[in-house]
């Protein structure tokens, strides 16, 4: 859906929820800066990760979209754009209602539902939602399932205005895919045997519940659960109550709150995380001692432990079967490859309460020569966000779709098992960390927005100030680790960097404006020209501002029904772009980047109709953006990534939407051709990931004046598409040995819908 809004680019590789998305101007994954809203609210005030809690179904009526401008001003975190997903109002009329089944050929199962009626003349309700079952759009041993409910009262005042309290729960799991390795081969990215680059998935049962150990201060039993099988598990529940009252003929006063208490429990491997591309070898080299092993500090300590091995080898787990070093032939044929991986297991929970309120009112005039909307009002959020990402470990599997776990045995002469290095395949434990940290906002924001029309000339203004009082609560890391439990096999005898009990507070309060004016002037009734300047921001706690400058000018233009459109020419300065990622040399560290970026650019949105029954939408961005003042941890890497394109943003992006209509209103065909340009897998530009098209098609069905088909294919033409490298090898990724990593999309999916409303 967010692809339908011109300038918007989805990263849609993670499955149905954690995806990355971001507007022209910023850099890929920028959906920090894109707020996502549900009826002119948040659903997060941070903004970044709303998709994990909220879906489209049929609850929802439309979705209304804002690039920059306005949108920093009339809601919090969302320089960058806002979506406003707006949902159906209660029927005060007579009872309607619609029940959908979905289904797609990669085991998506999914029936919606939505009832509405009238309980009074002033009163009226509706009801929504969906269950849902699905193993992600890749190869997975595992079904996943869901439910989302919402439902809505509503009064309406004789004198006009309304209020309505509504509430939504949900318990929703999904597939998650992160990077798995390719290769470059003469030029060409392709996959690696046993491992389809379409519709591989390295996770399966052998990764399907894995205690690890970690330190009791962060779980008192000295374990935490890792769950493959429940995936990413996303919890739920919304009160919410809205009123709007007229006050006189030009002003409406209004206020909406809403508390939102919600968690996700996230269960995602993440292959090469950490090691890199030097975590991809062959199972030889894993087995041989020395800096060509990535697994050479354990090989270490099982010398040390038996010395009397003569070498050393791989137990499947599943299977039971050994192979030592010396197998050269059966280790080479592992797989169909001969290569082993570490993959990292990352275990992230979240708990949090949002609570937002937005209170104001609106003042309206109009006389012969003018019109004006005037509104002003006070926001206020209150957020707490308590994270354990404690026992993020290590395994060594093969690479292969369902792949099997290994662990990393000392053999004798006859290749014996005389000691076990590993624990369960796990070779390392507290790779990211205490992982214990919690956040809290406390934000005030005042604003103002006014929107003039003298004649043909259109100028609006805003300002919105924020006031946020920020604490961060950072575990503090053991001096010395924990032993790990009794009863815990291998050689690696304590938990790693893990969690001491303590924390480490920050508090900063931190003010900011935002604001934008613009003006649109109608030429003719069919052509017109605008420009605007914006000066947005995002809070990021207790660490420094975002600030996002916006100048765009442009023209837009009609020619009857043959031909509408507009060209936007936009500059963005985003300064302090700020994140944290782990150190690839010792990921138990975090670094933290901070750079400024400046893009320049076109965007190109028109229709052409050359008859009532065909037409052709174009939307279209080619964009420079350039890398300057980056820092590593407040260190300045001067030359070395000035002027650099920033990692994940294309320079050209552009989809291409035909549609036929079927006569007597029976409904359309359509094809869709995304394209997306090179991208830079780092800020280093050391990988270069190819451009990609993809096609699509699909047809809309009226089957009769209630039913509704939708019949759908994506990627016909099996294209291979790289959206990321390996976020966290850190800024200058590297193909070693003709191998590395990073996520793609999926390969040809097709499905549909069935509708009936009554």
């Amino acid at each position: 859906m967010l692809e339908l809004v011109p300038g918007i680019f989805v990263e849609a590789t993670a499955g149905q929820v954690s995806n990355n998305y971001s507007v022209r101007g910023l850099q890929g994954g920028g959906q920090r800066f894109v707020q996502l809203q549900e009826d002119g609210m948040p659903i997060l005030y941070g903004g970044g990760g709303a998709d994990f809690f909220f879906d489209q179904d049929l609850t929802i009526d439309r979705l209304e979209a804002v690039k920059g401008g306005s949108s920093g001003v009339l809601t919090v975190n969302g320089a960058g754009a806002t979506i406003n997903f707006i949902s159906k109002r209660p029927n005060f009329r007579e009872a309607e209602g619609a029940a959908r089944v979905t289904a797609y050929n990669y085991g998506m199962k999914r029936g919606d539902f939505y009832y509405s009626q009238p309980l009074a003349e002033n009163l009226a309700f509706n009801v929504g939602g969906y269950i849902q079952s699905s193993p992600g759009v890749r190869e997975n041993p595992f079904d996943y399932a869901g439910w989302r409910l919402k439902g809505m009262l509503e009064y309406r005042f004789d004198d006009g205005g309304y209020a309505r309290l509504s509430a939504k729960g949900g318990d929703v799991e999904n597939a998650y895919y992160a990077t798995m390795p390719y290769r470059l081969d003469g030029g060409k990215i392709r996959g690696i045997p046993g491992l389809d680059t379409q519709d591989g998935n390295v996770g399966g049962d052998a990764f399907a519940n894995i205690a690890v150990p970690v330190s009791t201060f962060a779980h008192p039993s000295g374990f935490r659960e890792f769950r493959y099988r429940d995936g990413i598990k996303a919890k739920t529940a919304q009160v919410r109550f809205d009123i709007e009252k007229p006050v006189g003929e030009t002003i409406d006063l209004f206020a909406h709150a809403r508390y939102l208490k919600y968690s996700y429990d996230f269960n995602g491997l993440f292959p090469g995380s950490g090691t890199g591309n030097a975590g991809l070898t062959s199972a030889q080299n894993y087995l041989t001692p020395g800096a060509s092993s990535p697994i050479n500090d354990l090989l270490t300590l099982g010398r040390a432990a038996y010395p009397a091995a003569t070498r050393f080898g791989i137990k499947n787990l599943r299977t039971g079967v050994v192979l030592g070093s010396n197998q050269t032939a059966q280790l080479a044929a592992l797989a169909g490859n001969g290569f082993l991986q570490r993959t990292t297991l990352n275990h992230d929970y979240i708990d949090g309460r949002d609570f937002g309120a937005n209170v104001g009112g609106r003042w309206e005039y109009e006389n012969d020569r003018f019109k004006n909307s005037l509104t002003a009002g006070v926001m206020y959020y209150n957020v707490i966000r308590k994270q354990d990402q404690s026992a993020t470990a290590s395994m060594v599997n093969d690479v292969k779709t369902n792949s099997d776990v290994y662990d990393i045995v000392a053999l004798d002469g006859n290749n014996q098992v005389i000691g076990t290095l590993s624990d369960n395949g796990l070779v390392s434990y507290g790779d990211w960390g205490a992982g214990i940290r919690e956040r809290r906002d406390s934000a005030v924001s005042l604003y103002v927005n006014d929107e003039v029309a003298f004649g043909d000339l259109r100028v609006d203004g805003g300002v919105r100030w924020e006031s946020d009082d920020a604490t961060a609560l950072d575990g503090n890391q053991l001096a010395v680790n924990q032993p790990v439990q009794p009863g815990v096999g291998g050689v690696i005898r304590n938990v790693g960097a893990s969690f001491d009990g303590t924390f480490t507070t920050r508090q900063r309060t931190q003010r900011k404006a935002s604001w934008t004016v613009g003006a649109n002037y109608l030429i003719t009734p069919n052509f017109s020209v605008y420009a605007r300047y914006a000066n947005g921001f995002q809070t990021n706690n207790v660490d420094p501002i975002t600030t996002i400058e916006l100048y765009e000018a442009g023209v837009r233009y009609q020619y009857g029904r043959l031909f509408s459109g507009s060209a936007t020419v936009f500059r963005t300065n985003f300064d302090n772009q700020n994140y944290n990622f782990a150190n690839p040399t010792n990921p138990s560290q975090q670094q933290n980047l901070n750079a400024d970026l400046r893009t320049k650019g076109v965007e190109i949105d028109l229709v052409v109709r050359p008859t009532n029954w065909f037409s052709v939408d174009f939307q279209g961005v080619f964009q420079d953006p350039q890398l300057l003042n980056l820092q590593l941890d407040g260190v300045d890497q001067g030359a070395a990534f000035e002027g650099n394109r920033p990692e994940r943003t294309p320079a050209q992006l552009f989809t291409i939407l035909p549609t036929l209509t079927l006569p007597d209103g029976l409904g359309d065909v359509y094809a869709r051709y995304k394209f997306v340009g090179k991208i830079f897998a780092d800020n280093g530009n050391g990988i270069a990931l190819p451009s990609y098209g993809v096609t699509g098609i699909g047809v809309n069905l009226n089957l009769s004046e209630r039913v509704q088909l939708n019949l759908n294919a994506d990627n016909v033409f099996d294209v291979v598409g790289l959206t990321e490298g390996n976020p966290r090898q850190g800024q200058t990724q590297a193909i070693t040995d003709g191998y590395f990593y990073a996520r793609g999309i999926v390969g040809p999916t097709y499905g549909g819908t069935l509708t009936f409303r009554f």
